[in-house]
């Protein structure tokens, strides 16, 4: 009988603690936002887009005050980047390394830089198609970096280089270089 008792008890005891353990599981995460539906690769478009025209490539003068701007406010949010700034034709104007920034992103700043340019929209476009759309053909494009923190310089209506900034997340290169940009895109 006593055994009986003891079984039932430990039973009892074991369903009892299972169930505390499941009553203080965390809440299930809510059900992210459906995805935005890709683009119909078959529609055709009635202008071309990212038909921004180039213009007069930037100056030596301004490529230096951009990086300037860019390390400034990588400096106040504490992050090292590093900074480059193109032509049109997306050939190294001006480069910024901070102390610590990664030795890896010496290029992929070049590269998002030269991206912007060539194709005259932000690098993140590049990243949007293939990370929301699974469009990896992208991939395959000659010299495309699918990785946000590239940006087109436009004056005036026209393309007179880009930025680009790595060495943190895609979306601190991205905040530093619109951080630089916005002093010429208007």
């Amino acid at each position: 009988m006593k055994s009986r008792t003891l079984t039932v008890l430990a039973l009892a005891a074991g369903l009892f603690a299972a169930g505390q353990a499941f009553a203080q599981q965390p809440p299930a995460p809510p059900t992210p936002a459906a995805p935005t539906a890709p683009p119909d690769l078959n529609a055709i478009p009635e202008k071309m887009p990212f038909n921004i025209p180039y213009g007069t490539p930037i100056t030596l003068e301004r490529a230096q005050g951009l990086v300037k701007a860019a390390v400034d406010e990588a400096t106040k949010r504490g992050w090292a980047m590093n900074v480059s700034v193109v032509d049109p034709n997306g050939d190294l104007l001006a480069f910024g390394r901070m102390d610590s920034a990664a030795l890896a992103s010496i290029t992929i700043s070049q590269h998002k830089a030269r991206v912007a340019a060539r194709y005259r929209r932000p690098s993140k476009a590049f990243e949007d198609a293939v990370q929301k759309f699974g469009f990896n053909y992208i991939l395959t494009l000659d010299d495309v970096i699918a990785s946000r923190g590239g940006i087109p310089l436009v004056e005036g209506g026209k393309i007179i280089g880009a930025i680009g900034c790595s060495g943190g997340t895609g979306s601190q290169d991205e905040a530093t270089c619109t951080a630089a940009a916005s002093t010429i895109n208007k």
